[in-house]
């Protein structure tokens, strides 16, 4: 019993640290986004998420979501999985 209670402390404690911003409806923004954050989107994996903030840090804010293109690692297919969790702030081709 003792070890059931452990196990779910730890699984609630994860998932409180690894759910995304944008679970509550809301999308991640690539343009505050850390390599951690960025992560926990599905289709992101550290070196993409290593290469977006360096991207991001390089050439300052993203401007729309296609300047993800740019960033060494995405093409239009993993850009089209990963638009449905972030975005760009300001970018009105988003919808935001």
């Amino acid at each position: 019993m003792k070890t059931r209670k452990i196990l779910t402390s730890f699984f609630l404690a994860f998932m409180m640290i690894a759910t995304p911003v944008f679970a509550a409806g809301h999308l991640m923004d690539v343009n505050s986004a850390t390599v951690e954050q960025l992560q926990t989107v599905s289709g992101i994996g550290e070196k993409i998420a290593t290469e977006i903030v360096a991207y991001r840090q390089a050439h300052g804010a993203f401007k729309s979501m296609d300047e993800l293109l740019n960033v060494k690692g995405v093409a239009e297919k993993r850009l089209e999985k990963i638009k449905k969790a972030v975005e760009v702030r300001g970018d009105p081709t988003h919808g935001h």
